[in-house]
């Protein structure tokens, strides 16, 4: 991948008939970037994301995620990336370890990677002892911490994270975050969408999508200043205002 980059668009498209779920995008995500991808209720942001996951093929334009083509390389992606939710994502009738080992084996781990990732899993979330566990059982915060940890299990170049603090507790989503960001120095490369956000502001840089198109993409830091405000949740707002599109 030239230039570090994980993730490539130019004029990404998509077309229902004739309603533009999402209006020629072009960004660059690089690797270890930590990368939210905002945009009220019917920006296109879910659209957009499941194209560059290899679910939906565009209408129009290019990207590239991990390196591959979103239009021919579909299956070479979904190996490459992690993905987490925002509604829980694992098996709530199953163990912790059955849950570690069924996802594992996705992915393609072997029987002793999946142990080695699953000691060092329950060491790193505390939870030594509890791989029995029905995650039914879990608190949500630690639920959701779980399923953050399988996601990037295989080590993948990039994960896809959709609102996964929805309803968790502050004290659980500073832990997430703390989690993310040690992924990040690992060189994964973090593709995340949040209502919240003070979380924004932990994003080395923010894309706003307004009505299928990207009307803002900096730092956080760079946008606060240059729409004169002291947070994002002020900078949204402004952009938000603009939207047509009230549902997605």
């Amino acid at each position: 991948m030239e230039n570090n980059q994980v993730i490539t668009a130019k004029d990404l498209t998509k077309k229902f008939g004739d309603f533009v779920a999402v209006d020629h995008i072009s960004f660059e995500v690089e690797k270890g970037e930590i990368f939210g991808f905002l945009g009220a209720n019917g920006a296109g942001k879910t659209t957009a994301m499941r194209m560059l996951c290899g679910l939906s093929l565009p209408t129009s334009g290019v990207a590239t995620v991990a390196g591959f083509d979103i239009y021919k390389q579909t299956e070479m992606i979904k190996k490459r990336i992690g993905y987490m939710s925002q509604k829980f994502s694992l098996y709530e009738d199953l163990t912790v370890f059955e849950n570690i080992r069924f996802y594992g084996g996705i992915y393609g781990l072997r029987d002793e990677q999946i142990r080695q990732k699953t000691a060092s899993l329950m060491k790193q979330l505390h939870l030594e002892g509890e791989e029995k566990t029905m995650v039914r059982s879990l608190p949500l915060g630690w639920k959701q911490k779980l399923a953050f940890s399988i996601a990037i299990v295989h080590d993948p170049a990039i994960v896809f994270l959709d609102e996964p603090t929805g309803g968790v507790d502050p004290v659980a989503r500073r832990e997430f975050w703390s989690m993310i960001y040690d992924a990040s120095e690992r060189g994964i490369t973090i593709f995340v969408t949040t209502h919240y956000m003070d979380e924004a502001e932990y994003c080395d840089r923010v894309s706003i999508m307004v009505d299928g198109r990207i009307d803002a993409l900096d730092s956080p830091a760079n946008l606060m200043k240059n729409y004169g405000v002291n947070s994002m949740d002020e900078v949204f707002l402004q952009l938000a205002r603009k939207a047509v599109r009230t549902a997605e």
